[in-house]
């Protein structure tokens, strides 16, 4: 039942992704060349989206479980340090150049886009080139802290 509702769940949000233009690399670089001919279309978009997130998170903070019994499982971190930094740069600068984030690309992926192709490859190099950092990271960290 959740692969069902976690699947249906998939198509909503891939729906409204190709209903609001967000999968169409030249309208999201139209979003963010301002100094261009700036379209702000997707400003509508983005504060749809945090208007529902605003209520969404607050009533999810309030539960410990979610509508289907799952456990809510929340980020607790609120520290803004340097990997959150460097890691929001790198995601601005790749949605900048190619104009996808990693959602709209998968959507674009499978409405055949060629350049959807590209990205969502650079995207899986780069979570596995993170992989193995953080685990060396994690691995180093816990060493020194042995005796």
């Amino acid at each position: 039942m959740h692969l069902i509702i976690a699947s249906l769940a998939g198509l909503i949000f891939g729906l409204g992704l190709m209903l609001s233009g967000m999968t169409n690399p030249a309208k999201v670089l139209g979003f963010l060349d301002v100094a261009g001919p700036w379209d702000p279309s997707l400003a509508l978009v983005m504060a749809g989206a945090i208007a529902v997130g605003v209520f969404a998170f607050a009533w999810a903070r309030r539960r410990t479980h979610s509508l289907l019994g799952l456990p809510m499982e929340l980020p607790s971190s609120r520290q803004i340090d340097r990997r959150l930094v460097g890691g929001s740069l790198l995601f601005g600068i790749g949605w900048g150049i190619a104009g996808f984030c990693p959602g709209p690309a998968l959507v674009a992926l499978g409405m055949g886009e060629r350049k959807a192709v590209v990205f969502v490859v650079a995207m899986l190099i780069g979570m596995g080139i993170f992989e193995y950092l953080e685990r060396r990271r994690v691995a180093k960290s816990s060493k020194e802290g042995q005796p």
